[in-house]
């Protein structure tokens, strides 16, 4: 029986084990490039001895990014940076893998340390962001979206199509595709935050078309025997919550019949009332359904913190991979602690050699 520590494998890919490095978004680069801070970061989390890493959130577009400080894979000049830290990531035995976004109505920002907020209208690196509704996040915000032409949406889907090739070339064997948490994906399927009336509005079919665009235009460039994923936000907590559950099940079937598979399993965040049930594993019981009901892999996150509980889901069939985030910032060689919990014949066989000699060493 599959645990936490076992290998997986995917497509032609296999990860040395379940942990997931999930992306965790820096905010340090400058005109979307990598720059020490990003090579240092990385290379730090692969040499963890995470089976998978995934790069944050990597806009498509400039005006795509989260704040002036998100990576970018929207010009050739930004693969030499990316090209390296896929490399680092690599050679730490990981598998490189990259998370492509946009953020919509919710671009434009200022870093969540310093609010979270729009930035002033009058600052030299504000934009006006894009979505699929001219509707502002923050209600009664004058932050208003540019509503999307048709036009605009076909040159986003042509844009997360040349970021994938990109990403290709710089050596990524792992895409995920950020269709959650109120970004633009998110705001076309969500009913409370698009209200077109054309083929990209209405019914679930016509809100789930732009999702399913950029995903058939990314197989056009993306390798088939490389993992193709999404980060889906399978539920809006309010009163409705198991009706947008089960409109993001249909989704997702329809999501696998195009190619995608696995899916990440996470928040909708689309409006910011949403009353969030926060405690330990809750979005577990979402993504054991949508693997039992839709037969796609699945991964999630969100508070899971225990190497024994985690590797408790994947024996019972409820994950296939396990993402984690603030466990590797506060201790990037957690997975050694994961093994040794999880009682492993040599924990330390989980690192790289040389640290793995030292502790091997000192725990004799």
């Amino acid at each position: 029986m599959a645990d936490l520590i076992e290998s997986y494998n995917i497509k032609d890919i296999t990860l040395r084990n379940r942990i997931v490095a999930s992306p965790m978004c820096q905010y340090q680069a400058k005109k979307g490039l990598v720059n020490d801070w990003h090579r240092s970061h990385y290379a730090m989390l692969a040499r963890g001895g995470v089976g998978l890493l995934i790069v944050e959130a990597t806009a498509v577009t400039p005006e795509g990014r989260i704040t002036p400080g998100d990576l970018g894979l929207w010009n050739d000049d930004q693969i030499e940076g990316f090209s390296a830290i896929a490399t680092s990531i690599r050679q730490a035995g990981a598998v490189a893998g990259i998370q492509l976004g946009h953020a919509g109505r919710k671009a434009g920002c200022t870093p969540p340390w310093q609010g979270g907020a729009p930035l002033d209208r009058q600052d030299p690196q504000a934009w006006t962001p894009v979505a699929a509704s001219a509707i502002p996040y923050l209600p009664d915000s004058d932050y208003i979206p540019d509503e999307m032409s048709l036009a605009d949406i076909r040159q986003t889907i042509n844009a997360f199509r040349d970021a994938a090739l990109r990403a290709v070339t710089a050596g990524f064997e792992w895409l995920e595709l950020h269709f959650a948490h109120g970004f633009l994906a998110q705001s076309f399927l969500s009913a409370k935050t698009n209200r077109r009336q054309d083929q990209y509005g209405g019914s679930l079919q016509n809100r789930a078309r732009f999702m399913l665009e950029v995903v058939e235009a990314v197989k056009t460039v993306w390798p088939v025997a490389l993992p193709l994923t999404v980060r889906l936000g399978v539920v809006e907590f309010d009163t409705c919550a198991e009706n947008h559950f089960g409109e993001s099940l249909e989704v997702i079937r329809w999501l696998k019949e195009a190619g995608v598979d696995l899916i990440d399993v996470s928040l909708a965040l689309s409006t910011p009332d949403e009353q969030i049930p926060w405690a330990p594993d809750f979005m577990v019981p979402y993504a054991e359904r949508v693997r039992s009901e839709t037969g796609i892999a699945v991964s999630s996150s969100w508070m899971i913190s225990s190497a024994t509980q985690a590797s408790h889901f994947i024996q019972e069939g409820k994950l296939d991979l396990v993402f984690f985030a603030r466990r590797l910032l506060s201790n990037p060689h957690w997975v050694f602690e994961a093994a040794r919990e999880l009682k492993l014949t040599a924990p330390e066989s989980v690192l790289p050699e040389p640290y793995a000699y030292w502790l091997k060493e000192w725990a004799e």
